[in-house]
Formats: structure tokens, sequence, C-alpha cells
């Protein structure tokens, strides 16, 4: 049994001693790549223990942590011993990171390298049902998950003061946001949780303030330069079968609090990222739905909704989340009340993605869109651009002189598609495109006005009221309309808004 969560964490104790085995062995994220390859490693991503044993048997220590931490094999003691030395087992057992098992010893908790970007990192949590088959406890603590890695990806990086890792969990994002943040402190409502998050802290070497309580209490009256929140967020009846993932608030209402709430806890120009769900029904349009929850004053909002999920496929999804088959009876009674919650309410699928926020003096703004289609670069990255972009837009909006007088350039990675079809008289145009190439990979159909207008943008070049003003003389012999002006002006902030072009302002930081 792991060691009691109401009493100081005995894992801190150990962790200096673990730390020295982990180095020493080099059981890091891209040494554990090195010895299993390319194909085992993916195998473990899989779920498939054969290969990835296999693999790590030739692979001396470092594959007896492998084996042990993340297969959950059952390993001599002494084989076991050899590899966490300096670790005294004894120590081990009783604090609970290791098991017997009869003669043989076993991990009871998942220790798991990650590359985070500062070097190596490690992180604790609970044992789920990867590589043995297990039912999850109602503390269970979930580790380094699907949804953990995307908000990891999609978490700006932007050196600041102070972050907030609301719900922390096994405590994963805070020590991401230990290497670019200058204080860091995470709160949850499980005591469990904060016993493991403080001896992933303890065993990275970081100072991480960590507070008990639900929701936003523990931080009362205090204000982040970023929150990070990865909350319960499930969505379903109000019940709570797992606190990793239900609030026992009902439907989307975890993620109405949080998003609600978030922005009272941001210093002025303060930023949040946060994953989160809401539900589709009827003919109501999610985007006003979920931008019906924050304030009406300030805060600049981009709301992504990257999947929605059909309720049926939701609920099989969290139920095997939860180590349940769900073909098993309590597995079926579970998915009926689940479903019957849904119907009730009307419920025809489930969105998920990520809301990030900025604080600012003004009135709330808000894009909510969806960005289902597929790119790889994470969006961590693109935030903090697109609210650079925002703030600029908005500066637009109380005096156009702003955007008039710009000069722009399009960006290196936009490119022009002309998508021609066979007809009558030969190649007839059908679809002109701006791809951009990177980021979120943004598409905007344009026209060949606006394609002739964006082929006169370069650094240096001419303002844009002098652009259009040529490009109407140029296609109508006349001086541009006050139609031609305000139709062009708004083609191009929409353009600005999603990066295919920008002011030299913006590009010259």
């Amino acid at each position: 049994m792991p060691a009691d969560p109401t009493t100081a964490s005995p894992l801190t104790a150990l962790a200096p001693a673990l730390r020295t085995a982990l180095i020493r062995v080099r059981y890091d994220a891209d040494a554990v790549l090195d010895a299993l390859g390319a194909d085992a490693h993916s195998a473990l991503g899989r779920s498939e223990p054969v290969p990835v044993r296999r693999a790590a048997r030739d692979a001396g220590e470092l594959g007896t942590l492998i084996r042990l931490l993340l297969l959950g094999d059952a390993l001599p003691e002494n084989e076991v011993a050899a590899a966490l030395a300096p670790l005294d087992i004894d120590r081990a057992l009783a604090a609970g990171l290791l098991e017997r098992d009869g003669d043989l010893v076993r991990a009871a908790l998942d220790l798991r390298p990650l590359d985070l970007g500062s070097g190596p990192r490690w992180v604790l949590s609970d044992l789920d049902d990867s590589m043995r088959r297990r039912t999850l406890d109602a503390d269970h603590v979930l580790g380094v998950g699907h949804a953990s890695l995307s908000l990891l990806r999609a978490t700006p990086t932007d050196p600041v003061g102070s972050v907030l890792d609301l719900g922390t969990g096994c405590g994963v994002q805070a020590v991401h946001a230990a290497g670019y943040a200058a204080a860091v402190t995470g709160t949850d409502v499980s005591r469990r949780a904060l016993w493991l998050a403080e001896a992933t802290a303890a065993l990275n070497e970081l100072a991480i303030e960590l507070a008990e309580g639900p929701w936003f209490e523990p931080v009362a009256g205090r204000r982040f330069d970023q929150v990070v929140a990865n909350p319960p967020f499930v969505v379903g009846p109000a019940r709570i079968e797992h606190t990793y993932r239900d609030s026992g608030l009902a439907l989307d209402g975890a993620s109405e609090l949080v998003i609600s709430q978030a922005p009272t806890l941001l210093n002025p120009g303060g930023t949040a990222a946060m994953l989160a769900s809401w539900i589709h029904t009827g003919d109501a349009d999610w985007r006003a739905q979920v931008a019906g929850w924050l304030p009406d004053h300030g805060v600049d909002a981009w709301i992504v909704q990257r999947d929605v999920a059909d309720p049926g496929l939701y609920v099989g999804t969290w139920l095997r989340d939860a180590g349940l088959d769900p073909r098993d009876p309590e597995a079926q009674q579970r998915a009926e009340q689940w479903l019957a919650a849904f119907d009730a309410a009307d419920v025809e699928g489930i969105g998920f993605g990520f809301v990030y926020l900025r604080a600012i003096d003004g009135p709330t703004e808000v894009l909510a869109e969806d960005l289902s289609h597929g790119f790889d670069d994470p969006l961590g990255a693109e935030a903090p651009d697109y609210f650079r972009r925002s703030a600029w837009l908005r500066s637009v909006a109380t005096n156009n002189d702003i955007a008039w007088d710009a000069r722009f350039a399009v960006d290196a990675a936009t490119a022009l598609e002309r998508v021609l079809l066979p007809g009558a008289d030969g190649w007839e145009q059908r679809v002109v495109r701006l791809h951009r190439g990177d980021g979120p990979r943004w598409q905007h159909e344009i026209d060949d006005t606006l394609a002739a207008l964006l082929a006169g943008m370069r650094p240096g070049g001419l303002p844009l009221e002098e652009l259009v003003e040529l490009l109407a003389i140029g296609h109508t012999g006349t001086p541009a309309t006050p139609q031609f002006r305000s139709e062009a002006l708004a083609a191009i902030t929409g353009l600005v808004r999603h990066g295919l072009i920008a002011p030299e302002e913006l590009t010259a930081r």
C-alpha cells in the first residue's frame, strides 16, 4: 500500500538519493529512446510491453529501470537495488515507491522521465492501467497523459514572474512552469495529489509552493502573471468518481467555473492557458455559449475548439480511461446513467479545446474558432503572438490611421494557392487561397484584388493607404471609394489576426 498521504511525503526524503540514481543510470527521456529504439519506444506509447521488454533486456541497469518503472514488471530485489543505488530499497518500500510481490519487487508508483526543454525531469504519479489491467481508485493521481501533454505543448513559455498551476495533480505543469517562471504555485483539492507533487518537485530540485483546497480558495486574493489549468473538465453528471477528472458540477460546469473566474487571478497583462470542454446542443452556437462565461470587461480571449465527440464515443473513452471495460455490466450501468444525463440536457456533442486569456484594460474581446484540421506546431508559441496582434488590432479599431500609415509584410510562411478546374475554354480559376505554413496553419480564401494588394507588401515598402490607392487606380482608373477602402481594411485586419501578414512594428520585435 502507498504511504499515508495525510502526512508529509516520505518520498521527499528519498528524493536526493533517487535523483542520484536516475542521473547515474541515465533514466531520462533521450536515453530511454536511445536504449529502446524508435520501434520499441512506439510500442511503449501503444501500451504493448513485449517489444519494450525485449529491447530493455540488453540495456543494463537502464533496462532494469525501464522494466521496473515503465512496464511495471516484478524483478529480483538485487537487480532493483543495483539499478537504484545509492537509494536504500527498504526505505523505498517504506515510502511507497516500491512494493513486494512475493520474492520480487515491483514499482508502486509511476516514475516517468520527461523532456520539458530545461534538462531531465521526472514525474511521480499513481500507476495507470496502460501495462497492467487495473481499476483506478477514486483518489487516483493521473500521470502524464494525452491531456497533460497537449497542455504542455499549448502553454506559452515566455519568461514571467509568477505562475499558478490550478489543479496541479502530479505537478507536471508546475514542473514545466518552473523552467520559465520565477515563482510557481500549485493547488489541488486532492491531498494525495499534493503528496505526489511535493515529491516530484523535490526529485527535480524545484521550489514549488503547494496549497490544498478546492478551485480558487487556496489563492484567494492573490494574482499571477500566468495561470495554467488542466481542471477536472470531463462533461457528465454532477458526481465525483475520480477526482482527477470529475468536478461534481453538472455537464460543462467545471469549465464554465474556471474560465469565468480565471481572469480574477491575473495581474494586468497576465495570461491564462487552460484545457476545457463544452456541450453542443441543438442549434445553439458553442462560441456564444463559451464567450458568455467571460466577464464583459477586462479580457482578450482566444478559444480554440480542437475536436467534437459524439456522446457515445465520449463516454466510452472516459470509461476506458478509468480502467473500465465498456463491455462489463458495471461499466454499462455507468454508461447508461451518463448517456441519460446527456439526453436530459439535449447534448449532441462535446467540444474540447484550449482557452487562452489575457487581462486587458477595456471591453472583453473574444475570438472562438474551430481548429480541427491537423497541424504540428504547438499553440504555446502562437498564443503570445496572437495577443500581440490582437492588441495592435484594438488600437486600429480606435484609430484607423494606424493601419493606413503602417507598412506591411507578408509572412515568410504564407503561400498563395490558385485552384483551377477544367472548363469550356480551358482552365478556369475557382478559388484563391492564402495558406499559413506554420503555427495553426490557417487558410483564408481571397480574391484577385486582395492578392494584388498583398503582392505590393514588402519590408520598407509603401504604407497601406498608398497601396490601396494605387490598386484602385490600377483596377478602376479612379481613386479608392469609401467602400473599397473599408473592404480592403477589413480584409487586411483579418489576415493580421491570423498572422498571414503583419505590420512592420510587430515583425521588428
